[in-house]
């Protein structure tokens, strides 16, 4: 467990001190407080539009909104932390929260959730709010979800018989035989970009078994649920219902779904507004979305997305915690929709009617009960890099001439080596926990 430092019992009162702040007890109107917010990318952009509101509604704080580049983002925090210049709060990829709060930069926020009487953790989904735990200990709020299901061509699923794609990897894979064998030799069933990880990942997440094992200490890729998934992986391959191919020689999906080189990819969220603007009126028909299939029925996806933390050293916790409030509100979630499309996090701002009244997005409010984290550990990240090379490594050597024993030898070699590179990248991870007595 993580220490929880004396300013813990300061946040407990960060909600409660809201509504005195909106009345004119935060600060004075002459020489208002000043919060540094650090967002990244076009996220960055556009919650400076919501700024106004907030300050209007907080006329003693104002909010200076700086925006990084996600490219050099994660550099620049560390180098923050180090340094002791954090900004009060900033927007965090839930993959790097882990990161940053074993070095004791976050805040945890669990005593200002429980005083809230905005942030309501009930009312957000579970498997984008366990992103935001540490050993039991909450260091953010989600602010946008982002997660992966299937992007798919209407008129060649139902050519080949079905309405829609199945809810289980067996009759999915049927389905893609079907679409197959009417497309020929140049057309494909499904695009998995040998260059990205996240669709092997969404598989593998979907098994009983973790990704990592003993608390975290060591691989676990040898595991049945992850041998079956990669499995079901490479039977694509193997089966030439995909292309051998990268993101860099496939760059345009969207187009290339409409014209059929494809009929079901797996993308995110953006791809509604990606195919909204890119595809003539006469083809927006063609396209749909289905939540992903599972094992043995629909099944779960990756819990990505971004959140908002405070940092251990804040100037102003209490305004940074006002701040996050205001975000976390559900009618300001909607506004950040319309600028953004990015998903809320939580369920009631999903009551709105314009979101039931959004064919591709119900597919999304439906997958978003099914989301699971990715292991909770600063290295993750370096670990999905080997998952994502030894992945396309396999794929590469397969082909229709591939028996069950060479997949069966192609699988064990790549599960031994994901989890020797784990091991490796974890070793760090092993003595910490063993000098604080974890078994």
């Amino acid at each position: 467990m993580i220490a929880v430092g004396p300013r813990t019992a300061a946040m407990a009162v960060l909600a409660a001190a809201t509504l005195l702040a909106a009345m004119g007890g935060c600060g004075d109107a002459t020489a208002p407080t000043t919060v540094r917010f650090w967002a990244m990318g076009f996220e960055g952009d556009v919650v400076a539009e919501l700024m106004t509101d907030f300050e209007r509604d907080h006329p003693g704080i104002r909010v200076d909104v700086q925006r990084l580049p996600w490219t050099s983002a994660h550099e620049k925090l560390l180098t923050a932390f180090v340094g002791d210049v954090t900004p009060d709060l900033a927007q965090l990829g839930n993959t790097w929260l882990p990161e940053l709060a074993t070095l004791g930069a976050l805040e945890p926020l669990d005593a200002a959730v429980t005083a809230s009487a905005v942030v309501r953790t009930p009312d957000y989904f579970s498997g984008i709010w366990d992103t935001n735990e540490l050993d039991g200990v909450l260091y953010g709020v989600p602010w946008y979800v982002d997660t992966r299901l299937v992007f798919y061509r209407r008129d060649l699923f139902a050519a080949a018989g079905f309405a829609t794609p199945p809810v289980t990897w067996s009759a999915w894979l049927d389905a893609m035989r079907a679409i197959k064998a009417r497309a020929g030799d140049e057309r494909y069933a499904i695009l998995l970009p040998l260059n990205e990880s996240e669709q092997l990942l969404a598989l593998a997440l979907q098994g009983d078994d973790p990704l990592l094992r003993d608390h975290d200490r060591w691989g676990n890729f040898r595991s049945a649920g992850f041998r079956n998934a990669l499995t079901f992986y490479l039977s694509i391959f193997i089966e030439q219902l995909a292309p051998v191919a990268t993101q860099i020689q496939v760059p345009n999906p969207w187009n290339e779904l409409a014209r059929g080189y494809f009929s079901c990819f797996l993308h995110g969220p953006w791809s509604i507004g990606e195919f909204n603007r890119r595809l003539p009126a006469a083809q927006q028909a063609l396209w749909a979305t289905a939540a992903l299939p599972g094992p043995s029925g629909p099944g779960a996806s990756i819990a990505g997305g971004s959140s908002l933390v405070v940092f251990h050293h804040a100037a102003h916790p209490r305004e940074a915690w006002q701040l996050i409030e205001y975000l976390s509100r559900p009618e300001v979630q909607r506004k950040f929709y319309e600028l953004t499309g990015n998903l809320p996090p939580r369920r009631t701002t999903w009551d709105d009617p314009r979101f039931a009244g959004d064919e591709p997005v119900r597919a999304f409010r439906d997958q978003l009960e099914r989301l699971r984290r990715t292991p909770p550990v600063p290295e993750w990240e370096r670990i999905a890099t080997e998952l994502r090379i030894v992945s396309e490594r396999a794929a590469r050597r397969v082909s229709p001439a591939t028996t069950k024993a060479e997949l069966a030898a192609i699988i064990d070699a790549a599960t031994t080596e994901l989890d020797a590179h784990a091991d490796q990248i974890l070793e760090k991870r092993r003595w910490i926990l063993a000098r604080r007595g974890v078994p």
